[in-house]
């Protein structure tokens, strides 16, 4: 569980400025499913960067296709790891708020 596990290594000795953490399950080939551990702000809805490295790790060990859907507590991501050698990311986008300076 990411409320477990996602302190513990984020604040592990290994990494003195803290970490990231990413948990994968491998649901098939083309279905993954992914929670977010951020550094500072505990678990989040998703991390495109964490999608987009978690299915390169999921391409090189075997465990999946290089398209995949990666299902996130934000929604879903479409993945793809191209021929150009380039990961691409789908997904929804919404406008959160707007501000300005003072």
């Amino acid at each position: 569980e990411p409320e477990v596990f996602g302190p513990m290594l984020e604040k592990n000795a290994l990494f003195p400025a803290r970490v990231n953490v990413e948990f994968v399950q491998v649901l098939s080939r083309g279905m993954l499913k992914m929670r977010v551990w951020e550094r500072g702000s505990g678990e989040t809805l998703a991390c495109g960067t964490g999608a987009c490295a978690a299915l390169a790790a999921a391409v090189v060990t075997g465990r999946s296709d290089r398209r995949v859907t990666m299902l996130l507590r934000g929604g879903p991501l479409e993945l793809e790891w191209a021929q150009d050698d380039k990961i691409y990311m789908t997904g929804p986008a919404a406008f959160v708020f707007d501000g300005q300076t003072i």
